[in-house]
């Protein structure tokens, strides 16, 4: 059975024992990073998926915290013998930094390199990202400091539906891309710009009618049962904080 593996669930601020944002999903016939922070060789190691599993990366918006770990993963990974190419899939804005960060380290004189394929998502609702044997997956603009995605992901052995918000305040297109989740995974880092509260996180999943609301990317200190408690009381169904190296099926 496929299944989603929190690799980290801090928000832009990391704690001991919790690394930044990032997650994977963990398919019968392969394996997608969804952002990338950390050392991602070790922390895929950690959660029992093997690095040369990986089939693609999504990377939802290029701020340090979602994008930090590309650099090293993506050598370490020719270093390990990849042959095949990686293909990365995220808004243009992201890309294009991710692009030009890898030109800086000189990349093209890595002797031997595998290829890297950029694919831009569409920054609209419902836009295509990527089909393979085990998941289809799909993006909509959340509403962030710069363009960011949220992506919607349908297991196709089990037809159930996961979502992840990304980094987003308060969205009408995240909330419609959630529309009945399965698991929904919405951050919850607090008032602020482009980010949203617990309150607004269960909010957001009883007007999409998810079924379950997963909280990530909240700040170091937490109170984890205030935190719960909040979004709760307006959600209606079960709520969780996740952790690193949690895993849920789908």
């Amino acid at each position: 059975m496929a299944r989603v593996v929190i690799l980290g669930s801090s928000a832009a601020v990391p704690e001991a024992g919790r690394e930044n944002s990032h997650l994977a999903l963990d398919g019968t016939h392969g394996a997608i990073l969804i952002d990338c922070a950390t050392t991602p060789v070790v922390r895929l190691q950690q959660a029992g998926i093997d690095p040369a599993r990986l089939r693609a990366i999504i990377v939802t918006h290029f701020h340090p915290d979602h994008t930090y770990g590309l650099s090293i993963l993506l050598l370490d990974l020719w270093l390990l013998g990849r042959t095949a190419e990686l293909p990365l899939y995220g808004p243009a804005h992201c890309l294009d930094r991710v692009r030009t960060l890898m030109d800086l380290y000189g990349w093209e004189q890595w002797t031997g390199f595998y290829p890297v394929s950029f694919h831009p998502v569409e920054e609209r609702e419902g836009a295509a990202v990527l089909e393979n044997e085990d998941f289809t997956i799909t993006a909509s603009p959340g509403s962030h400091t710069i363009p960011c995605i949220g992506v919607r992901v349908h297991a196709k052995a089990s037809g159930r539906v996961f979502a992840y918000s990304s980094d987003t305040s308060p969205s009408a297109a995240i909330i419609r891309m959630a529309q009945g989740a399965d698991l929904f995974l919405h951050e919850a880092t607090g008032s602020g710009p482009g980010h949203s509260t617990p309150v607004q996180a269960g909010m957001a999943a009883r007007e999409a009618g998810a079924r379950r609301l997963l909280l990530i990317h909240y700040p170091p200190g937490t109170d984890r049962e205030a935190w719960r408690a909040e979004a709760e009381a307006v959600f209606g169904g079960p709520v969780e904080l996740v952790r690193d190296l949690s895993e849920y099926p789908l």
